[in-house]
């Protein structure tokens, strides 16, 4: 029996394991750029709103914060102001192109609890 073409079936093998593995590795940065931008536009958009609920920005404070995400490329997703204590919560997602999921961010802004 002949082992000749052996050594071509397996560099073909190892060219497409080392395929996937890039592709994984590809998938899984632009999943983490993705979870860097959502949380980066739920900072500034929950900033932007405590500046509009402590009136240093006109405005509403959920429209203010859903303009900024905007800019960054997000989406408001949710918006709670605490007029009491003068803080903001906001949730902002931000989509990843080849997946169908959707990385989201937190951010609260005001004064210490």
């Amino acid at each position: 029996m002949s082992e000749r073409g052996a050594g071509t079936v397996l560099m073909l093998g190892a060219g497409l394991l080392l395929l996937v593995l890039c592709g994984a590795v590809l998938l899984l940065l632009q999943t983490t750029v993705a979870a860097t931008r959502a949380a980066t536009a739920a900072d500034l958009a929950a900033l932007a709103a405590a500046d509009a609920v402590r009136e240093l920005r006109p405005g509403d404070p959920c429209r203010a914060a859903g303009e900024v995400a905007a800019r960054n490329r997000a989406v408001l997703t949710g918006c709670t102001v605490d007029a009491g204590d003068q803080s903001v919560q906001v949730e902002t997602e931000v989509r990843v192109p080849l997946l169908m999921s959707s990385a989201t961010g937190q951010a609260r802004a005001g004064p210490p609890p």
